[in-house]
Order: structure tokens, then sequence, then C-alpha cells
């Protein structure tokens, strides 16, 4: 669905649907690797568990 929107945002804004997909993928693509990034800083923090 997110994929979508971003595609239809960027062919509004660029008027191409090849611009605006490519968009859609660099966004997806940073969001997947700066999610994984946040995720493993988190697990390496031990705040507030019994370890």
């Amino acid at each position: 669905m997110g994929l979508a929107v971003m595609t239809l945002v960027g062919l509004v804004a660029t008027g191409s649907a090849a611009v605006g997909g490519t968009l859609a993928i660099v966004n997806t693509a940073i969001g997947l690797t700066l999610y994984v990034i946040y995720e493993r800083v988190w697990a390496g923090i031990a705040w507030g568990r019994n370890v």
C-alpha cells in the first residue's frame, strides 16, 4: 500500500511513472535499512533489563 501511494505521489510531483516508481523503491530501501539499524542499536542497549 505504501509503495503504491509513494509511486502516485512521485507521479504527481514529477509527471513520470518511472521516476515515481524509482522514488518509491528508493524510499522503501532507505526506510528498511534505517529500521534494521534502529532495531540493532536498541537491541544492544540493556536499559531496564535484568541481564
